[in-house]
């Protein structure tokens, strides 16, 4: 036994995922032509063992309304839409018609594209274009790290009671305890915000690069 999460070799990785609702055929062919056509970006992907939680999550919620923020080429918004109930809707902020046109593609051939709404523009700006009330069960975060808190402070008065909000890349490949560059700097002081939040109750996972899983009260 353990009094902390233990560190993943590459073996380890593969044996997590496998056993853990393993890449169907379609994630598994974005996930390659991420890396192929973006090789200098695909690190922005969500790891396969994210995605499943995602879908995961989703289903455990009952989440009927989501949100994200930073789309990239897909796969958490497929994992996301996969799990909503019939009639459920996600709505999907990016700035890339180039990134988010891979994405199209994947959340058509998964037959979840009418679940989904993608909004382009600076999620800053769009965001605001949401009903101020109530309504949102779950988002997601994994855009812009300098950009974090504003998503925060648009989301978090959307959400329902009981609303889970999901952030990505907080550990920053372990920067976070000595930042090394902007984005690593603007998380660490965002996982501060959220600490001190007295409108959440947050938990902080050691899942791929670190995920805070915040319930608004």
């Amino acid at each position: 036994m353990t009094t902390k999460s233990i560190p993943l070799t590459e073996e380890l990785h593969a044996y997590l995922v496998a056993h853990g609702s393993p890449p169907d055929e379609i994630i598994r062919d974005l996930a390659e032509e991420t890396r192929a056509a973006l090789p200098r970006d695909a690190q922005m992907q969500v790891a396969p063992e994210q995605a499943a939680f995602l879908t995961f999550l989703t289903r455990l919620l009952g989440v009927r309304r989501a949100v994200e923020v930073g789309t990239f080429t897909g796969l958490s918004s497929l994992a996301i839409a996969r799990g909503l109930p019939e009639g459920g809707r996600l709505t999907c902020f990016d700035i890339s018609e180039e990134y988010t046109g891979i994405a199209r593609r994947y959340w058509a051939r998964a037959g979840v594209a009418d679940r989904i709404e993608l909004r382009i523009g600076p999620a800053g700006e769009t965001l605001r274009e949401l009903p101020y009330d109530r309504h949102i069960d779950f988002a997601f975060i994994d855009a812009d790290k300098t950009g974090y808190p504003i998503y925060w402070s648009e989301l978090v008065p959307r959400m329902r009671p009981g609303g889970v909000i999901a952030v990505d890349n907080v550990l920053r490949g372990g920067r976070v305890i000595a930042p090394q560059d902007a984005d690593d700097r603007a998380i660490a002081a965002f996982n501060d915000e959220v600490l001190a939040d007295v409108r959440v109750d947050a938990v902080m996972l050691p899942i791929a690069d670190g995920l805070t899983l915040a319930r608004v009260r």
